[in-house]
């Protein structure tokens, strides 16, 4: 399979890094290579999976997590050497979620300011006002205990966005691979959180002979 530059260029600087005790500018080199395509990674996990935070009170802008997740990998690269480009990623997105898992936990953490209802008593605060629910939670966790193969496909086609071409070329397997572990992905989780359907037993449906009380 061909490599587009950007692919072959950040291999070249890992295989620049194995063995090099002075590695410091090489890790910045594979960094300023990689930048692009962190950004867009960047952008689609944030607006994706974690819109609630581009809200107030954070405010998060895709460049904001980008600078951490470089500062994170800047770090990291010192002592953890990725062979290829596919481990590359999955140590960015390690460090994206991770970033972005404290900053969800930390606001659901923070007291919120409750609203004066127009009598002028504070109204109760919203379930909404929470940045990850608790069906939200459960959702990631099923996602984070999926096996790796089948994690890593699902985190690029449906967290992230990208096309499967592209995610083929960052696992090194074919287009059909990577369809291949999505639907096994899909499958995993459609199991483990099949209570979430709208259909499932226990969750009330109206039927079509159903008509509002007055």
């Amino acid at each position: 399979m061909n490599q587009d530059p950007t692919t072959a260029a950040i291999q070249h600087c890992l295989d620049a890094l194995q063995g090099d005790a002075a590695a410091e500018p090489l890790i910045r080199e594979l960094l300023e290579r990689a930048v692009q395509r962190l950004r867009l990674l960047c952008a689609s996990l944030l607006q994706r999976s974690y819109p609630r935070l581009t809200q107030p009170p954070l405010n998060l802008e895709t460049d904001e997590l980008l600078d951490g997740v470089v500062a994170g990998l800047l770090t990291a690269l010192r002592t953890i050497r990725p062979q290829t480009v596919r481990q590359f990623f999955a140590l960015a997105n390690q460090h994206m979620r991770w970033q972005l898992n404290d900053l969800a936990r930390l606001l659901d953490e923070r007291p919120h300011a409750a609203p004066l209802a127009e009598s002028g008593i504070a109204a109760q605060p919203s379930s909404s006002d929470s940045v990850l629910s608790q069906d939200a939670r459960r959702m990631l966790q099923a996602i984070e205990g999926l096996p790796e193969a089948e994690r890593e496909a699902f985190e690029l086609v449906r967290i992230q966005g990208l096309p499967y071409a592209e995610a083929a070329g960052v696992i090194g397997g074919s287009v059909k691979t990577v369809q291949r572990r999505l639907n096994r992905a899909r499958l995993l989780l459609a199991e483990q959180l099949a209570d979430l359907r709208p259909d499932a037993p226990g969750v009330p449906t109206k039927s079509p002979g159903d008509t509002p009380s007055s």
